[in-house]
């Protein structure tokens, strides 16, 4: 009797882990539910999202990386690929799922330019180990191609005082025109 009242709870035991882990289980999925509630949220706000290699930087290259992507006004995240894939994928970018292969880091800005600008050229530098993959940018899904052109484009601010500056030039051009029509009329 005493063998079958150990054995018992043996049993016992074994169905309060086995109802202890499902418990776990279900929790861990609702956290991972929750994961990717986040990364759709972070994207759907974002002006741009890259993605791109990091593997062989150091941490003090990577957090250099960090700062300097943070004072364009982004931020980069190391996210769970699976988490990823499944976030971009209900964000409707099916096409940007098969970028999140192997360590990968996520840039996210309200820019649409600067994370472009800031991998591309931590890319650039001697030894650099970045390798830009693709990106989504006002909901269009970029290649690398596509990126490293918009990584040469001057920024929005960039645009408009050049914008700003050409079209004073012509309305001045026009002004001077105008005045001296009129000297002209007067000497007449």
């Amino acid at each position: 009797m005493i063998i079958k009242s150990s054995f018992t709870s043996v049993e016992e035991d074994f169905s309060f882990q086995k109802l202890n882990g499902g418990v776990k289980m279900k929790e861990s999925i609702a956290q991972k539910q929750q994961e990717v509630k986040e990364v759709v949220e972070r994207i759907k706000n974002a002006a741009s999202v890259v993605v791109f290699k990091y593997q062989g930087l150091t941490v003090e290259q990577f957090q250099s990386l960090r700062r300097e992507m943070r004072s364009q006004g982004g931020e980069i995240s190391v996210i769970k690929n699976n988490i990823s894939r499944r976030a971009v994928k209900e964000c409707g970018y099916d096409d940007f799922a098969d970028a999140f292969v192997g360590p990968v880091a996520v840039a996210f800005s309200t820019d649409a330019v600067a994370p472009a600008k800031v991998l591309f050229k931590a890319a650039k530098a001697e030894n650099s180990k970045v390798e830009i993959i693709k990106g989504v940018v006002d909901g269009d899904v970029y290649s690398f191609d596509d990126l490293k052109k918009l990584s040469t484009l001057p920024s929005y601010e960039t645009l408009l005082t050049q914008l700003a500056a050409g079209m004073l030039g012509t309305v001045s051009q026009l002004a001077i025109g105008l005045n001296m029509l009129v000297e002209k009329g007067q000497e007449a």
